[in-house]
């Protein structure tokens, strides 16, 4: 191996490191640092700055920060909610699948979060252990990432593939039933996973000290419904700004229900329109490229053009305050994502870009023989990073110098989920601390911890599955 390229790679994984030990937004300014150090000290030519991705992710954050100001994620959480209730002995299955709708119709996994009471009170209500719904849904408002076309991942690998044919009816072809199914093989690894309620004694010791509730006798959906309601709170909290962030000089009271509903409807409307336009592409208008044929506008404008005109017109149908725009969840997590892909993902391609040779030489036989290894080293790469978005920015291009075709590129792209291998992910810490019966948790020995089957499994279930259909393609 070139000793250059090997103080590189140390390089760029002590500044991953250190990043990773703030989390969050410090993950991508310590990619800056990266950046100084490759182009300073190794002169190394800086790659080109994910730009387009970085255009799409701040579009579609501005249309969710303005829902979640107008009161749709509340909306939104209710109406899953409902749902939820409905199927209480089959939530093992329901709840991933709610959460995984969740996360593709808003293209962010943080909107979960408002779910995980939910989920816990409903499975402790009818005495299923809390871990086996919440574990998997935790999984699920993930996977959904990498089929969602709002997605920050969706916008990286839309503008990678696009040049080689892939349009985003062909990714949505692969990676929505792949991950679908995927979640519902987790799922039902599930169903008898850990010991019952009954038995636990983890469980029982808890109830001893008043820390949580007993099993309800005889559970039923109003049972269920009481139970919820003491955090219910905690629900609203979790999305950051509910409806009373309308404005700041209303009371809650005086805040207009149909806000929230119209809001995500509208939003919602743009997501289904961003998809038939994808799959339909004479939808779209053409523009003569530089050989003067007629081109049909890419789906990276097409998805920017659409979420800010559905940004506005929410704004003005709602009348949104402003102001408390900036101040939504998603927007704070938002300005995370694009800060995250502008510093990680650039640094990862200026180290493949400076090291193609070795990167490609290196791997070229393993993939050549093997082509379904590329997606382990999506999946360790997704670990160091943090973001789904940003390995595939940094790797995908790898993958098509490695000579992987599009479609199969699409079945192992789901292995950027690999997050939870490590649980310091944000929604891993917030699944364990919501569930008061304390059956989701980390083992003695740290990566036996509640999600590391369920991961797995959905991980390899989806990229096996993805590949098979990736066939027809």
């Amino acid at each position: 191996m070139d000793w250059i390229f090997l103080l590189e790679l140390l390089t760029v994984l002590a500044v991953i490191a250190l990043g990773a030990r703030k989390g969050g937004i410090a993950l991508g300014m310590w990619g800056g640092v990266g950046l100084l150090i490759l182009t300073v000290v190794f002169r190394e030519q800086p790659a080109a700055p994910p730009i387009n991705v970085m255009l799409i992710i701040l579009a579609v954050i501005s249309a969710a920060a303005v829902m979640e100001a107008a009161g749709g994620i509340n909306w939104l959480v209710n109406v899953a909610e409902r749902i939820i209730r409905r199927y209480p002995k089959h939530i093992t299955i329901v709840a991933p699948l709610v959460s995984y709708l969740f996360t593709f119709g808003a293209g962010t996994g943080h909107i979960f979060y408002p779910l995980l009471p939910v989920i816990h009170d409903v499975a402790h209500g009818s005495g299923i252990r809390p871990e086996r719904p919440i574990a998997v849904s935790t999984i699920a408002s993930q996977q959904a990432i990498t089929a969602s076309p709002v997605s920050a991942a969706m916008a990286a690998i839309i503008v990678i593939l696009e040049s080689e044919g892939m349009t985003l009816a062909t990714i949505m072809a692969i990676s929505v039933p792949a991950t679908v199914m995927g979640i519902v093989l987790a799922a039902l690894i599930s169903y008898r996973r850990g010991k019952e309620l009954s038995e636990d004694p983890v469980f029982q010791q808890r109830v001893s000290e008043g820390l949580v509730e007993p099993i309800p006798e005889g559970p039923s959906d109003t049972q269920a419904s009481q139970v919820a309601g003491s955090e219910k709170s905690l629900v609203t909290a979790n999305t950051a700004t509910s409806d009373t962030a309308v404005t700041d000089k209303e009371p809650a009271e005086s805040v207009r229900p149909w806000k929230g509903r119209v809001s995500a409807l509208i939003f919602l409307l743009g997501v289904a329109s961003i998809v038939v336009l994808g799959f339909f592409e004479g939808l779209r208008p053409a523009f003569p490229d530089t050989s003067g044929e007629l081109v049909p506008l890419s789906m990276s404008l097409t998805i920017q053009i659409t979420m800010l005109a559905v940004a506005a017109i929410i704004l003005m149908i709602c009348r949104v305050d402003v102001e408390a725009v900036p101040r939504a969840a998603t927007a704070r997590s938002g300005l995370v994502a694009l800060v995250g892909i502008f510093g990680l993902a650039w640094l990862g391609q200026t180290l493949i870009d400076a090291n193609q040779e070795t990167v490609v030489g290196g791997l070229g036989n393993m993939v050549t023989a093997a082509p379904w290894t590329f997606a382990i080293g999506l999946f360790f790469a997704s670990v160091l990073l943090f973001s789904q978005a940003a390995t595939t920015r940094a790797l995908l291009p790898l993958g098509l110098a490695l000579g992987i075709g599009g479609p199969q590129l699409v079945a192992m792209w789901p292995a950027v989920n690999g997050y939870f291998f490590l649980p310091t992910y944000g929604t891993i810490l917030a699944a364990i601390s919501f569930d008061r019966s304390g059956t989701t948790g980390i083992g003695k020995f740290v990566l036996n911890h509640s999600f590391m089957l369920p991961g797995l499994v959905a991980t390899i279930g989806t990229v096996i599955i993805g590949l098979l259909i990736s066939q027809v393609f």
